[in-house]
């Protein structure tokens, strides 16, 4: 049986997140789109934990579900949280994050009970500790050997293990003996596998992706889809098949130059360059005279060894442009334009599982069963890659523009 999961995402007790990123309407929208299996989020977060011993009961196979609905109602959440590492090391300031799975809820609260003796939980769903990532992974696998930890979004400029400001040129740099415990890395929403797979030293590392969801609507925007039978799922299989990609089928990515630091720039002065651009500018902004933020495409031409196919027993991938950006672009509105969120639900209910269903599986003469000529035709269009792309830099999100073939009858699709 297929799982699509999403780990990384935040509750309503991090930063800039929704209020609505609370249990019930993870549960609603992950249903909507057709996740599986949710990551919680932030359960470090006194409060965040709180509702989790409240509001989920466990399985008995390291997964939980909603209490008070019926279990055919609720998905499976397991326990999941990002944490953020600032310290001092090599003369550098390192800003790392770090996406930690948990196999109980008693062990969250010992691991908690350990953080909370030295560092603040109570401020962000998603704490920042002054604590070396390397010293802080020894913490987490000392409170339990079943705990995990994934470097997330391994690219991002500003806080991640490769990222071009405070990064690292290596795993072992950054966890020294510890490395031997990392067998996975998350991707993030500026790079995809086959940029990953340019540089040969990651070969040895599963390639994880996730929405990294502020609001519910996101959620799913990046995911993992895995092949278990109904009798195996559980948290130990979800942890060794990424460990050993058995059983994990393929990711579902963004495309790349969405992300919003796929390319080099500044936003402030409006400006966005390829990584040759830059080197010819030796990394200074031609408009301030100010160093360029560094993104993800440049930071992988930096270290990639080869140009290199997908590697033997990886995971494949399948991108996506999620559903309501296809039916806004359908009828050149904002996404988040009233009639489109209609028009979504209307779609929605009448497949069987959600969204990726629409997106990933039903075939073109199922989809015009359920939606119009012009949407089954930007789904499909998306699938093929027929697409222009307008690519992100500096914390601004890219832009993909579905090429539609336009006619009289398509045309009048687009008047509401």
């Amino acid at each position: 049986m297929r799982y699509i999961a999403d780990f990384h995402l935040h509750s309503k007790y991090s930063r800039a997140t929704s209020r609505e990123m609370d249990l019930r309407h993870l549960n609603q929208w992950a249903k909507l789109k057709g996740i599986d299996i949710l990551g919680t989020g932030d359960f470090t977060h006194p409060l965040w934990f709180k509702e989790l011993e409240e509001k989920l009961t466990p399985l008995g196979n390291g997964l939980y579900q909603l209490k008070d609905i019926s279990k055919k109602s609720s998905i499976y959440f397991i326990l999941t949280t990002e944490i953020s590492c600032i310290y001092k090391k090599s003369g550098k300031t390192r800003r790392i994050h770090l996406l930690v799975f948990a196999p109980n809820l008693e062990v969250v609260r010992k691991l908690n009970q350990r953080l909370e003796k030295n560092y603040n939980l109570h401020s962000d769903g998603r704490p920042i500790l002054g604590i070396d990532a390397k010293e802080l992974l020894k913490i987490i696998l000392d409170v339990s050997p079943e705990n995990f930890v994934v470097p997330a979004h391994a690219w991002t400029p500003w806080y991640a293990i490769f990222g071009s400001k405070s990064g690292f040129d290596s795993l072992e740099e950054c966890f020294g003996e510890m490395a031997l415990e990392i067998y996975a890395l998350e991707t993030g929403l500026s790079s995809d596998p086959p940029m990953n797979w340019r540089w040969s030293y990651l070969d040895k590392y599963t390639l994880i992706s996730n929405s990294d969801a502020h609001s519910p609507e996101n959620l799913g925007r990046e995911a993992n889809v895995f092949e278990f039978s109904d009798k195996e799922i559980s948290y130990q299989k979800i942890i060794e098949s990424i460990k050993t990609r058995k059983n994990f089928v393929f990711t579902i990515e963004f495309f790349p130059e969405e992300g919003k630091y796929y390319l080099d720039g500044h936003r402030d002065c409006q400006i966005s360059l390829l990584p040759k651009e830059t080197k010819k500018l030796k990394g200074i902004c031609p408009v301030c005279g100010r160093p360029l933020t560094i993104g993800v495409l440049h930071r992988i031409d930096d270290l990639a060894d080869r140009e290199a196919p997908r590697q033997g027993g990886a995971p494949g991938f399948k991108s996506i442009i999620p559903l309501k950006e296809i039916i806004a672009q359908t009828y050149g509105v904002k996404k988040t334009a009233k009639k489109v969120k209609e028009k979504y639900l209307e779609l929605i209910k009448k497949t069987e599982k959600g969204e990726f269903s629409a997106l990933l599986d039903l075939e073109e003469k199922e989809l015009l069963k359920i939606a119009s000529p012009r949407i089954v035709q930007g789904i499909i269009k998306a699938r093929k890659g027929e697409i222009a792309k307008s690519a992100g830099y500096d914390g601004v999100y890219g832009e993909i523009k579905i090429l539609f073939e336009e006619s009289k009858r398509v045309f009048q699709e687009k008047i509401f």
